[in-house]
C-alpha cells in the first residue's frame, strides 16, 4: 500500500489567485519561514496596554490563535512570487489510473504551459499565435472558464507586443479575423452553444477585438534612421539569396515592394517554384496547373491555388516537445524530469495542430 502521510485528509496545496489565474505555491519560503519564527517568539510575550495602563497578558490558547493569524495574514498580504509552483511542462493522460484520476484537459494544458511568456520569445511568438487561432477557429468552447480568461489576457500582451514593437502585424490580423468570426456565430446562436459566463463579458470581448482590429488597420510603421549599410546596398546576389530562404509567399511579395530590384527578384519564376516544391508534393500540381501567357507554368499563381487546398509547411524557431517515454509535453529550453536512459531519443516536436490533436478525445 502506498504511503499516504499522517492523515490522508491533508488539505493539500495552497492556492493564490494571481492575474493569470490560480497558482499553486509552496507552503513556506526562506523568508516565510524566518517572519514565522520570529512571530512565534512574539507569541510567547504578548502585552496588550489599555488606556489605563493596566496590562493583561493573553492565554496561551488566545496566544497561539493570535500568532496563527498573524501567520495567516502575512502570508496572503506578503508572499513572494518565487513562491510559486511553476512548472513548464504537463503529463498527458487521457484516462483515469490509480494515481491519477481524470484526464488532461485542453484548458490545463494551455495553463500551464506559460505562453504568457513564451511571446516574449521571438522563436516562440509565430507558434503561440498560431496555436491561439486554432483555438480560436475551432477549440474555443473547449477551454475552461479560467483557460479563456488567460487566452484573452495572452491575446491581449499579443496585441500590445505588436504596437510597441510592429512584429507581424499581419500574423495577428489573421488571428483576430478568426476569432471575431468565431465569437459571432457563438453569441448568435448562444442557446446551442457552449461560452462559458455572461453572454454581455462575451460581448465586451467582442468589441475588445473590434478595437484591436482598428488599432492594427491604423497602425504605422516606424521609419528607422540608420546611416549605416542597409538593405538596399546589399550586392544583387546576397539579396536574392534572402528571398530564397523565405517560406511564405506573402512575405516575399510584402519585400519587393521595398526597391525595384526587389520587386525584380520576388517575380522570379524559380522563387516561386522552389517555394512551390517545398510545401507542395508533385502530384498536387498536375491537377493545379496554371499556364502564363506564354505557355509556362505560373508558380507565382500556382502557389496561392495550390495553398486554397493543401496546408503548407510550418516553420517555427522553438516548438513544444512530447516525450513518448514519459507522456510528457514540455518546451525543449526547460526540460522536464525524464526518467529515460537517452531522453533525446523519446522527444518528438509537437506542431500546433498536433497540440490540439493530443486533447481530443
Amino acid at each position: 500500500m502506498p504511503f499516504l502521510g499522517q492523515d490522508w485528509r491533508s488539505p493539500g496545496w495552497r492556492w493564490v489567485k494571481t492575474e493569470d489565474g490560480w497558482k499553486r505555491c509552496e507552503p513556506f519560503s526562506p523568508a516565510l519561514e524566518d517572519r514565522n519564527n520570529q512571530l512565534n517568539d512574539i507569541s510567547h510575550a504578548v502585552i496588550l496596554t489599555g488606556d489605563d495602563e493596566d496590562e493583561e497578558i493573553y492565554s496561551n490558547e488566545d496566544c497561539e490563535f493570535a500568532a496563527k493569524k498573524r501567520k495567516k495574514d502575512h502570508f496572503r498580504n506578503n508572499t513572494n512570487p518565487q513562491c510559486f509552483y511553476r512548472e513548464n511542462w504537463i503529463y498527458v493522460h487521457k484516462e483515469s489510473t490509480r494515481e491519477r484520476h481524470g484526464y488532461c484537459t485542453l484548458g490545463e494544458a494551455f495553463n500551464r504551459l506559460d505562453f504568457s511568456s513564451a511571446i516574449q520569445d521571438i522563436r516562440r511568438f509565430n507558434y503561440v499565435v498560431k496555436l491561439l487561432q486554432l483555438i480560436a477557429k475551432s477549440q474555443l468552447t473547449s477551454l475552461s472558464g479560467a483557460a479563456q480568461k488567460n487566452y484573452f489576457n495572452i491575446l491581449d500582451k499579443i496585441v500590445r507586443k505588436v504596437m510597441e514593437d510592429q512584429y507581424n502585424p499581419r500574423l495577428i490580423k489573421d488571428l483576430l479575423q478568426d476569432l471575431s468570426s468565431t465569437l459571432c456565430i457563438l453569441i448568435r446562436g448562444v442557446g446551442k452553444s457552449v461560452l462559458v459566463g455572461n453572454i454581455d463579458i462575451w460581448i465586451c470581448r467582442l468589441e475588445t477585438i473590434l478595437l484591436w482590429q482598428q488599432q492594427l488597420k491604423n497602425l504605422q510603421m516606424n521609419k528607422q534612421v540608420n546611416n549605416g549599410l542597409t538593405l538596399s546596398d546589399l550586392p544583387v546576389h546576397m539579396l536574392n539569396n534572402i528571398l530564397y530562404r523565405f517560406s511564405d509567399g506573402w512575405d516575399i511579395i510584402t519585400l519587393g515592394q521595398v526597391t525595384p530590384t526587389l520587386y525584380m527578384l520576388s517575380e522570379d519564376r524559380q522563387l516561386w517554384k522552389k517555394l512551390c516544391q517545398y510545401h507542395f508534393a508533385e502530384k498536387q500540381f498536375c491537377s493545379h496547373l496554371i499556364p502564363s501567357e506564354k505557355g509556362h507554368i505560373d508558380w507565382k499563381l500556382m502557389y496561392f491555388a495550390l495553398q486554397k487546398y493543401y496546408p503548407i509547411k510550418e516553420q517555427y524557431g522553438d516548438t513544444l516537445h512530447f516525450c513518448r517515454h514519459c507522456s510528457i509535453l514540455f518546451w525543449k529550453d526547460t526540460g522536464h524530469p525524464c526518467t529515460a536512459s537517452d531522453p533525446n531519443t523519446c522527444l518528438t516536436p509537437v506542431s500546433p495542430q498536433h497540440f490540439i490533436d493530443l486533447f481530443k478525445f
